[in-house]
């Protein structure tokens, strides 16, 4: 059994766990349930850097990478540097974590939101919205095509954007839909955990241009930026790279600065 699937057959125990505890009808009344959500698409089409920051503060392939930061920091830090979009991962157990951080982010800046998270469930896209999320993502590897339809429209019908996943061909020709707005590619081989900006490359002609193209995993460089934009990537998932340091706001500012140089 790889991480993923480990990581999935726990997430539907937890999730199970979770809609025991909080009925649909408690999360369609939270406040955020009616807030008017912000496209990452859009920024993304209409920026010149493209960068989507993320907060993590461990990850199954890393260990810990920073649990030192508030999550408020981190999002005015993003928020200033004038980042696209940030990235908040909310499964626990395996990176740290929480719904309380994208609440947090939430309160604390005016990005487009993206809920990280191994979405199994339909449940788990009304939480994203319930707390405060403008973008879901779903991973081709671990849904059906059904699934991926059926979580898509649902979030289409939240005002929600959708951020699908990929690591190969076969992922990405299941998954090709109109309720999808963005597609990403996964430079990480969840089995081996090599990363490798080739798959990126090699994937980009076959995404139809209606959808944002984004490169995910192994950016550390404004190199590797420039490497993909002429393969008509518009975003790119920065992690590890900005929340190795003290101040993730203040290296990604430095690094939107080369990148636009």
């Amino acid at each position: 059994m790889n991480i993923l699937d480990k990581i999935t057959l726990d997430k539907r125990k937890e999730v199970a766990l979770r809609k025991d505890l909080i009925p649909i009808s408690q999360l369609e009344q939270s406040v955020l349930f009616e807030r008017e959500t912000v496209s990452l698409a859009n920024n993304l089409r209409h920026s010149k850097s493209g960068i989507i920051a993320e907060h993590k503060r461990r990850s199954p392939s890393k260990s810990v990478i920073n649990n030192g930061l508030n999550v408020q920091d981190v999002a005015v830090g993003y928020a200033t540097a004038g980042v696209c979009g940030m990235s908040v991962l909310t499964d626990g157990k395996y990176f740290g974590g929480s719904l309380d951080d994208l609440l947090t982010a939430r309160a604390s800046c005016d990005l487009p939101l993206l809920r990280k998270e191994f979405i199994i469930d339909e449940y788990q896209i009304l939480e994203a919205k319930a707390n405060g999320a403008d973008v879901v993502l779903l991973i081709a590897a671990i849904l059906t095509r059904k699934e991926i339809k059926q979580f898509s429209e649902l979030a289409k019908n939240l005002n929600l954007d959708v951020l699908l996943e990929v690591h190969n061909e076969e992922e990405l020709q299941k998954s090709l839909m109109p309720s999808l707005d963005m597609l990403g590619v996964n430079n990480r081989n969840l089995k081996t955990f090599e990363v490798s900006l080739e798959i990126s490359k090699a994937l980009s002609k076959l995404i139809p241009d209606d959808f944002v193209k984004v490169s995910e995993s192994g950016i550390s460089s404004v190199e590797a930026i420039k490497e993909l934009q002429p393969y008509g990537y518009q975003g790119f998932l920065i992690g590890e790279n900005f929340m190795k340091t003290d101040n993730p706001g203040l290296s990604a500012k430095q690094f939107i600065k080369d990148l636009e140089a």
